[in-house]
């Protein structure tokens, strides 16, 4: 039976929830448990842990680490090297500091990405954080707080710059939602 996805010889795809026409490009890896969308695109060298959920028409550039804990909505557009995390008090699971934590999975931060979202390139997301429907996150931001719907943000931390529509073009006020 052929695929309805593509993924390239050099990927790894352990998902069996695979959307139809997404295409997987060179030395990414799709952990079994993880839930994609039809329509997307990952790019190389990206990694999607178990338990996350990727919706339809979402672009993920090259370099991405989506840990368990994220959802993705439609047509959400993710740059190259943004990182996520999904835990504010990281030990390693072997070192005696971290006192049984990882056991379970309270610890997990989630991370809530809206409809028709955009990351910039290298931009940071911590969370836990919930990013509203069409906002826009400028490359290299630093996201330490919720982003509002249609909001634009830059730096670090990211602060609110103004608005965009459902397109990314900048407006002088808040779309109507």
């Amino acid at each position: 039976m052929k695929k309805k996805f593509f993924v390239h010889p050099k990927a790894m795809a352990d998902s069996r929830r695979i959307g139809a026409r997404t295409r997987i490009w060179a030395f990414s890896h799709m952990q079994d448990g993880a839930v994609i969308g039809e329509d997307c695109n990952i790019g190389e060298q990206c990694f999607i842990e178990e338990g996350v959920v990727v919706g339809n028409r979402v672009t993920i550039k090259n370099g991405v680490c989506l840990w368990k804990g994220l959802i993705a909505g439609d047509n959400v557009f993710i740059g190259p090297n943004a990182t996520f995390t999904n835990d504010l008090r990281p030990r390693s699971p072997r070192s005696p500091y971290s006192r049984g934590r990882y056991e379970n999975e309270d610890w997990i931060t989630p991370v809530l990405l809206g409809e028709g979202i955009s990351i910039g390139a290298n931009a940071t997301i911590v969370g836990p954080r919930l990013l509203g429907r069409f906002c826009f996150v400028a490359a290299g931001s630093v996201v330490i707080r919720d982003v509002e719907e249609f909001e634009l943000v830059a730096g670090n931390p990211a602060r609110h710059i103004g608005w965009v529509n459902e397109y990314g073009e900048r407006v002088p006020k808040r779309p109507r939602k």
